[in-house]
C-alpha cells in the first residue's frame, strides 16, 4: 500500500442529548483537523448526543436531518470524510446505534451498529449490514464500540481485504485493557492497522477514559492519548503507522 492516509481521531466530552452544542464542537474538530492535513476525521459513539440511549429514539436522525447537511457541507469544505456517530432511526420506538459517513465528494452513507452491548437492545435496535469503503485506496472498516468484540465483525472486514480498521467507541478505565487486547488480536490477525476513537468526561452514566489508540499490524499498540480533549492524528503509509496528539 504506497498510498499515505492520515486519520484524525477525535477525543471529546458530548454533552447530553444537545445536537447543536455538540455539533460546534465536532464543527471545530473538523477544521482542526483538515489544518492538519487529515484525510479521515473519526468521532466517539454517538458522539453527537452523547451515550445518552434513554434519549436515541426520541434523537435520532436521519441523512436528510439538517444536521448531517451541515457535517456534509464541512466535509466538503476541508475535503475530508467525517464519521460522526448519532442515533438513527429503527422501527418498534427504537433506535439505531449509528453513524454518519459523509465523504469530500458529498456522498453520505450511513452504517447501524450490527451487534448490542449487554443493556443496548431494551432502547436500541442491531443493524444487519457491514460497513466496508475505500480512501486512498485504502480499504477501511467502521465498527462501532461492541461491534469489534464480536469475532463476526472482524471476521467479515477480513474477508474483505481490509487494512484500516476503525473503532468508534465508549470505554471505560475498568474495560480499557479487555479491549485493548481485543483490537491488538483484530490487528495482528487481520494484518490491519487498527484505530480506535474513545470519550472523554461522563456520558450515559459511564466515566471514559479516553486514551485513544493505534495498534499496528502486529498487533503493537504505537500510541495512546491521555485522558484530555485531543486529536490523535495517525499517519499510515506502506504498513507503518505513528500518531501524534493535537490539543483541542
Amino acid at each position: 500500500m504506497s498510498s499515505s492516509i492520515c486519520i484524525s481521531l477525535v477525543q471529546m466530552a458530548s454533552l447530553r442529548g444537545q445536537l447543536e452544542a455538540n455539533l460546534q464542537t465536532h464543527l471545530r474538530a473538523i477544521a482542526l483537523s483538515a489544518q492538519h492535513q487529515a484525510d479521515v476525521v473519526m468521532f466517539p459513539e454517538l458522539s453527537l448526543t452523547g451515550y445518552e440511549l434513554d434519549l436515541a429514539a426520541e434523537l435520532a436522525i436521519n441523512e436528510q436531518h439538517q444536521i448531517v447537511q451541515t457535517l456534509s457541507d464541512a466535509a466538503i469544505e476541508h475535503n475530508v470524510l467525517v464519521i460522526t456517530g448519532c442515533p438513527m432511526p429503527a422501527q418498534q420506538g427504537k433506535a439505531h446505534i449509528g453513524a454518519l459517513l459523509c465523504f469530500a465528494d458529498g456522498r453520505v452513507l450511513s452504517y447501524q451498529k450490527q451487534y448490542l452491548h449487554q443493556g443496548e437492545a431494551q432502547f436500541c435496535a442491531p443493524g444487519s449490514q457491514p460497513c466496508h469503503f475505500e480512501v486512498k485506496g485504502h480499504n477501511l472498516a467502521l465498527a462501532i464500540c461492541a461491534d469489534f468484540a464480536d469475532p463476526r465483525h472482524a471476521q467479515q472486514a477480513r474477508q474483505a481485504n481490509i487494512d484500516i480498521y476503525l473503532a468508534s467507541a465508549l470505554i471505560t478505565a475498568g474495560g480499557y485493557a479487555a479491549d485493548s487486547e481485543i483490537l491488538a488480536g483484530i490487528a495482528q490477525q487481520g494484518q490491519c492497522q487498527v484505530l480506535l476513537a474513545n470519550y472523554i468526561g461522563q456520558t450515559g452514566g459511564w466515566q471514559a477514559c479516553g486514551q485513544s489508540a493505534i495498534w499496528n499490524s502486529q498487533g503493537k499498540q504505537v500510541f495512546a492519548a491521555d485522558d484530555s480533549a485531543c486529536l490523535v492524528l495517525c499517519d499510515i503509509r506502506d504498513g507503518q503507522s505513528a500518531a501524534r496528539r493535537v490539543p483541542i
